[in-house]
């Protein structure tokens, strides 16, 4: 007997969850092949908002939409890893840059190559133009709902 309490279809939050650890574990399985196991998928809310020339951890909580206490406690974490470092902020130097390292431009390079396959993937999957389609939509409702959530 089906659990009532399980809707038949998956609603937005069921879905969009299901995707992003699909997404993780395929990513840092592949990361940790190619010599970066020593990173979690949550020290992607720094990492995959992280340019060449560095952010404000501000920055990084903003885009992230994590706080930037829980910003500064990865930044922590990665720079003890290796994989960043703080920087004085060359338009404020009373601010920081959190800025990659040698290491840590390695793995973005990585996990960019990993998450074009896995869009590559996709796009083939479905078409190039449904899958363009499909990201503009989703971009759409995540920067929507993520104006509703104050965020």
């Amino acid at each position: 007997m089906p659990d009532s309490r399980v809707p038949a279809q998956p609603d937005l939050g069921m879905l969009a969850g299901r995707l992003l650890f699909a997404v993780q574990r395929e990513l840092f399985t592949a990361l940790a092949a190619e010599g970066f196991g020593d990173l979690s998928p949550r020290h992607g809310a720094v990492l995959a908002y992280l340019g060449p020339d560095g952010a404000r951890a501000t920055e990084l909580s903003r885009l992230s939409g994590r706080r930037k206490q829980v910003i500064g406690t990865m930044v922590d974490e990665l720079e003890t890893l290796g994989y960043v470092e703080r920087r004085p902020d060359p338009a404020d130097r009373r601010a920081k840059l959190v800025c990659p390292t040698e290491r840590g431009s390695a793995m973005i390079g990585a996990s960019a190559r990993v998450l074009a396959g896995i869009e590559d993937r996709h796009a083939q999957r479905l078409g190039r133009g449904e899958y363009a389609e499909f990201k503009r939509a989703l971009a759409e409702v995540t920067d929507q709902q993520r104006h509703f959530a104050g965020q």
